[in-house]
């Protein structure tokens, strides 16, 4: 019995030896790490490459055939959320144009430890961000990035362009589009009547570590039909002075344009 007890005491001893050396090693800090994102962009599902652009035909919800020839985006504000409900974000920008390849790479100023974060955008920049003067943005896209004055000023969200098949008139015939995203104004009120079109996607939680790379998928047909209908016939172009097809567009991008891919 004495020798039995003294085993006891030894393995426990042990024991408790054993559990101190593991709580020092979850003392350790965790790294830090920068995480990046890509881009990528589909129409249903079905890859958007460059040689799609001004080639390759899609058709709407309404039903109209289209092809794209540009689709430049803006999102702002990546914004990193902890368990305990701490937020991280640089607070910076990134203007992508798909068809040019340019920008589908970013990684946002922000150092974080790793663990899992809920992870989220801004599409666009809200009100705050779009009173700021940014000199890239004021020379982007030839230097029409800019919203005049005289629709409320602050930067575009979106340019996306292309051609539809008009199929109601003989001969049949090609027309453009421009659907632009900008702040909603309508400046036939005084002072101009201002709305915030700008939405947050959230892409949900994502375990964060050493290399992690987000992909950020654009599905372009979403924002033709959900939550509404997109009838280029009667929204085709002038989209930027219509108060509410600027609140349509913003209720279509957040209805389910953006998803995360990975």
């Amino acid at each position: 019995m004495k020798n039995h007890s003294f085993k006891i005491v030894v393995t426990f001893l042990s024991t408790v030896l054993l559990f101190s050396g593991c709580k020092d090693n979850d003392d350790t800090p965790l790294a830090e790490v920068s995480p990046s994102f890509s881009f990528t962009h589909n129409w249903d599902g079905v890859p958007i490459q460059n040689a799609d652009y001004e080639t390759t035909t899609y058709v709407n919800e309404h039903g109209e055939t289209l092809t794209l020839s540009k689709l430049m985006y803006l999102i702002s504000d990546i914004t990193f959320t902890d368990a305990q409900g701490n937020s991280f974000s640089a607070g910076d920008y990134n203007l992508i144009d798909a068809r040019e390849g340019v920008n589908l790479s970013f990684t946002p100023d922000v150092v974080i430890q790793e663990g899992t974060y809920n992870v989220s955008f801004t599409f666009g920049f809200d009100d705050e961000d779009n009173a700021g003067d940014y000199p890239d943005l004021n020379t982007a896209d030839g230097g029409v990035w800019i919203v005049p004055m005289m629709l409320g000023g602050g930067y575009h969200y979106m340019k996306l362009e292309g051609k539809y098949l008009n199929t109601q008139t003989l001969p049949e015939s090609q027309v453009g589009f421009a659907y632009h995203a900008i702040r909603a104004n309508d400046n036939s009120t005084s002072p101009i009547t201002l709305q915030d079109t700008s939405f947050t996607v959230d892409l949900g939680d994502v375990a964060i570590g050493e290399g992690t790379n987000i992909e950020i998928q654009m599905n372009v047909a979403e924002w033709f039909k959900n939550p509404h209908t997109w009838n280029l016939y009667e929204l085709f172009s002038m989209l930027m002075p219509n108060f509410n097809a600027q609140i349509l567009m913003s209720e279509n991008g957040a209805g389910g344009v953006f998803s995360r891919g990975n």
